[in-house]
């Protein structure tokens, strides 16, 4: 009988000293992530829509270079030779969004428009060398451009010059083909050799039905 008591006694106490398994703490309940906002540098401003410069408005989304094409007398070219000297004089960098800039900066390329050999760019890509007027050379852009070339037109034609005689009667200048482009006035079909034939067949047999009856009273006196 006292084994049988000792058995369960000596039981309790190993349970007794076994370490206790420790429970899980409860984890607080989850919280949706907060995403800071990023601070956008103080250099940086927002792009406005529309930007006003060499007469022309312009999305002011569009980078430097691309912009300086939308304007009247600027090509690919001359839009990479002066975005490239602005980027050297005023360090304004061409993919800057127009957009961005203030209205000293956007005087200030203009002013590099307006005059590019002051610049250092090559005399070749100025649209207006050796003015006939002045004799100098110089860059005309928008409105001003439009109007020299019609005074150009307009000059040529009052002293009868061959071209001023083309441009008068609306005929290519420069030695375009004119035969299949350039036509003006009421459209004319294009008629097959074949068809021409056949035409001109036919109105030869008109002109012999035509003629046959009037040597018959000839005849007959």
């Amino acid at each position: 009988m006292a084994d049988e008591n000792a058995a369960p006694a000596a039981k309790e106490e190993k349970k007794a000293e076994a370490p206790k398994k420790e429970q899980p703490k409860a984890e607080p309940p989850s919280q949706p992530r907060q995403h800071k906002k990023e601070a956008r540098p103080q250099h940086e401003k927002t792009a406005t829509s529309i930007i006003r410069m060499g007469g022309k408005d312009i999305n002011g989304e569009l980078g430097l270079e691309r912009a300086l094409m939308q304007i009247k007398g600027v090509g690919s070219n001359l839009a990479h030779s002066v975005s490239f000297a602005v980027e050297k004089e005023f360090h304004i960098q061409k993919n800057t969004k127009l957009g961005s800039l203030s209205e000293e900066q956007i005087e200030s390329i203009e002013s590099v428009i307006k005059d590019p050999a002051k610049y250092g760019i090559p005399k070749y890509m100025i649209n207006r060398r050796n003015n006939p007027d002045s004799g100098v050379d110089s860059h005309l852009i928008g409105s001003d451009l439009t109007f020299a070339v019609r005074q150009d037109v307009n000059r040529d034609v009052g002293i009868r010059t061959w071209r001023g005689y083309r441009h008068q009667h609306g005929q290519k200048v420069r030695g375009q083909h004119t035969k299949s482009t350039g036509r003006t006035g009421a459209t004319v079909g294009v008629m097959k050799k074949a068809a021409k034939q056949q035409l001109a067949a036919a109105q030869q047999e008109k002109g012999g039905a035509a003629a046959s009856p009037a040597a018959a009273p000839s005849a007959k006196k």
